[in-house]
């Protein structure tokens, strides 16, 4: 059998994104990651790069999923259940998110002027919705309230109980949303 590059790449891509979901990139191990994509360790950094290039790649490619899976919308309440739908089925992207947030913090991430424009398109398709305010903070707040609802089990656990039904909680997300004032309404 021939040796297929395409493949090896796909399995290393597949597998590093579970072991950063797991470990971020400091705690992530090029050796864990040859082993569950069945791939040689010099074939990642021949591919990617060094660790950190190999994140950055990954999270990219997540990020782009998440973008095609769950487009922006004028309806930020409906944008708000399909986002929290996504993020409930795959739970990575918000860890990658989360991880790239503690090991980077407020220094410049990878692509961040294409994720900028990324982020510019939902306030864009929020902005039309006719209010006529700056959707910047209601774009915000909406990310915010989604994936903070599905990124910390343990504080919804400790405040909702722990039988509380995420399904409750994706209409919740969903009114608080609707309910969000116009950006700079605040002191008005």
């Amino acid at each position: 059998m021939a040796y297929d590059s395409t493949a090896t790449k796909e399995r290393i891509l597949t597998a590093a994104a579970t072991e950063f979901a797991a470990h971020g990139v400091a705690g992530a191990r090029v050796d864990r990651i040859a082993a569950q994509a069945k791939a040689n360790k010099r074939a990642i950094y021949d591919y990617f790069g060094d660790k950190n290039k190999l994140f950055a790649i990954v999270l990219e490619r997540v990020l782009a999923d998440l973008a095609e899976a769950v487009p922006p919308s004028d309806d930020l309440p409906g944008y708000a259940e399909r986002l929290f739908d996504y993020h409930r089925a795959h739970p990575e992207a918000l860890r990658l998110v989360m991880w790239e947030a503690l090991e980077i913090g407020d220094q410049p991430v990878p692509a961040e002027e294409a994720r900028t424009r990324h982020y510019q398109d939902k306030v864009d398709a929020a902005a039309s919705d006719g209010r006529g305010d700056d959707a910047r903070a209601r774009v915000f707040f909406t990310l915010a309230l989604t994936g903070w609802s599905i990124a910390m089990p343990q504080l919804r656990r400790m405040l909702l109980g722990a039988d509380y039904p995420l399904d409750d909680l994706r209409a919740d997300v969903s009114r608080a949303v609707a309910a969000l004032p116009p950006a700079g309404s605040a002191g008005d």
